[in-house]
């Protein structure tokens, strides 16, 4: 769950534990699966501690969800395939899944409770034509005062924002400046400032950028992060999943604190072709979505052909 808040206590013993075991060996794939199914999505926890991980292809694609023992349970009903970046999101205490649908021809967001139920679908129609008519939304989160958030990572690097209703308000941000993004890949709403920022994946420039709740240009949180791809936050720290493999934990200043399962071999990150054959227990290929659980521990799905998935548990 894509959230910065935890008690005073806790923010203070997660800014200082920065070592990570790896857990070999976790989830266990659906029964008759040798792996979980082309993987080029995202990964959030409900509040009970279980995962969901986007599938593209094979066939248990959708979502999958998984208990924090790895064990598959099911899909979720309704959920497709193209659920490129989703945030799973408290409403009236209940969890919600706010979804971009990539590439879809008729639905760029879908609302979804865990049942499956849909709860909002916003067609592609809803945005103003004078905005655009082709998109590539990536990602999709919901603000602290309820607007849902579209981003167009792999088309204009726009925000898109819509009402709670799903009406649609404004765009903004952008390639051009001050922004200069390229590839905004996927975003987080960051409570841990006051009032709260936007965490931009600004991914072919290699760095994370803070915008405002309006799209305004506040200033870079950090540089040099190989082919960032989503962020989560836990306390201070945030993880960040790099298509240039592994996952940083940054703190709240923007320093790079730990960096887990780096590759040092360039052919197999970048891709989504590194075979199974040729994983390295606890060392990543291409990570594409992250998320850290209640109690800091970090998993990330890779954009790989197969579909991979990955944790480290955290050493307090």
């Amino acid at each position: 769950m894509k959230t910065a808040l935890l008690t005073t206590v806790a923010i203070a013993t997660f800014a200082a534990a920065h070592e990570y075991d790896y857990l070999k060996g976790w989830p266990t794939t659906p029964e008759g699966l040798q792996t979980i199914g082309d993987s080029h999505g995202e990964i959030d926890v409900d509040s009970e501690g279980n995962f969901y991980v986007s599938v593209v292809g094979g066939e248990k694609n959708g979502v999958q969800i998984y208990d924090a023992s790895g064990k598959y349970l099911r899909n979720l009903p309704n959920a497709r395939n193209n659920f490129h970046g989703f945030t799973m999101v408290k409403e009236e205490d209940k969890d919600v899944i706010y979804a971009a649908c990539l590439g879809d021809q008729t639905t760029a967001f879908l609302k979804l409770s865990l049942t499956g139920e849909v709860l909002l679908e916003i067609p592609l129609t809803a945005i103003p034509a004078e905005i655009g008519t082709k998109f590539a939304l990536t990602h999709a989160d919901r603000a602290p005062n309820g607007d849902i958030y579209l981003i167009d990572g792999y088309a204009s690097d726009r925000l898109l924002i819509f009402g709670a209703d799903g009406k649609f308000k404004r765009a903004t941000a952008g390639k051009g400046e001050p922004w200069n993004l390229k590839t905004a890949h996927k975003f987080a709403f960051d409570t841990r400032f006051e009032p709260a920022r936007i965490l931009v994946c600004d991914r072919t420039n290699d760095r994370l950028i803070h915008l405002d709740l309006e799209g305004n240009f506040l200033s870079v949180y950090a540089t040099g992060i190989l082919k960032p791809c989503t962020v989560d936050f836990h306390g201070d720290l945030v993880c960040v999943a790099q298509l240039a493999s592994g996952i940083s934990i940054l703190d709240k200043e923007g320093k790079v604190l730990k960096r887990l399962g780096a590759n040092d071999n360039p052919q197999e990150f970048n891709t989504n072709n590194v075979a199974p054959d040729k994983w390295r227990e606890g060392i990543t290929t291409s990570p594409h979505g992250a998320t850290f659980d209640k109690d800091g521990n970090v998993v990330t799905t890779e954009w790989n052909t197969w579909g991979r998935l990955l944790r480290w548990n955290v050493q307090l």
